[in-house]
């Protein structure tokens, strides 16, 4: 089963197309969040509306319909956010739809095995179906720790969509 991330809006206009990108900020320059960017959040509501501007008055793009759904910060504004999404598309969300928390979603077609151990070969405590989300407990060293349905297992850091520390959306 395919999870519906969005579902498109009716809206008419012209797109405005902004400049800011994954490099808008500088690793040494402070945003207005105090946060680095790119970071990962996920949606806090069933219900979000991603806007191809930051701000209200910015035509709506899509409703993203998956509360918990990981999104990339690309660039962000002091109350909106530019995410990139797992399909790869880009917009704007308000910042008071996000959550700190992270989770993961497998974008493969085939089941993620979750490993007892964080290392190659150990044998698979379960799997992660495609589309499906999971928690991020913790990276390291090339591994990330995540848990679904009170499972636990590892994966290697960039299996699952939300666990590489680069930008996604180019």
């Amino acid at each position: 089963m395919k999870l519906d991330f969005r579902q498109l809006a009716a809206a008419g206009g012209a797109a405005v197309v902004l400049a800011a990108g994954a490099g808008a900020f500088a690793a040494d320059r402070t945003t207005p969040s105090g946060y680095p960017v790119p970071r990962y959040v996920t949606l806090k509501f069933g219900t979000v509306n991603a806007r191809a501007g930051p701000g209200n008055d910015h035509r709506l793009l899509y409703v993203y319909k998956v509360r918990g759904l990981p999104l990339q910060v690309v660039a962000e504004t002091s109350e909106w956010r530019r995410i990139c999404d797992p399909e790869g598309r880009i917009a704007w969300v308000h910042k008071r739809t996000t959550d700190g928390r992270r989770n993961v979603i497998n974008m493969g077609a085939r089941p993620q095995a979750l490993s007892h151990r964080p290392k190659a070969g150990s044998e698979p405590a379960a799997f992660l179906g495609a589309r499906a989300m999971a928690s991020l407990v913790r990276c390291e060293k090339g591994w990330c720790k995540v848990k679904a349905d009170g499972v636990a297992g590892w994966v290697r850091e960039g299996a699952l969509w939300g666990t590489a520390e680069a930008p996604q959306c180019r």
